[in-house]
């Protein structure tokens, strides 16, 4: 891990140990370490997130995909039928759209 990096994900990791309550610096630090290779470090951020910031559509979004990647589909489902509906009820249609699209691919097989 580079010292540049390192930084980055120490600083969001200070800012969210400060702000828990912030969802959008969970999702950066959620990001970070899928950008670092931390693939359990991001499922947790990701996990922590949902949780607690259940409107946060992003989350859901990119926990999703992460868990495609990961070929991890069935986990995948789940969690973009919770995206759907956490998106259709505060108005994200183009979130919305791209998890539907993602959970038809899923469920054709």
């Amino acid at each position: 891990m580079t010292d540049q990096k390192k930084g980055r994900r120490q600083k969001l990791e200070e800012f969210v140990a400060q702000n828990p309550g912030d969802a959008f610096s969970r999702y950066g630090l959620a990001l970070e370490f899928l950008r670092e290779g931390d693939k359990a470090g991001a499922e947790a951020q990701f996990r922590e997130l949902i949780e607690n910031h259940e409107e946060y559509v992003p989350g859901f979004q990119m926990y999703a995909q992460m868990l495609v990647q990961e070929e991890r589909r069935e986990e995948a489902k789940p969690i973009l039928t919770a995206g759907i509906t956490v998106a259709t009820r505060v108005g994200n249609t183009h979130a919305r759209s791209e998890m539907e699209g993602l959970l038809a691919e899923l469920e054709a097989g």
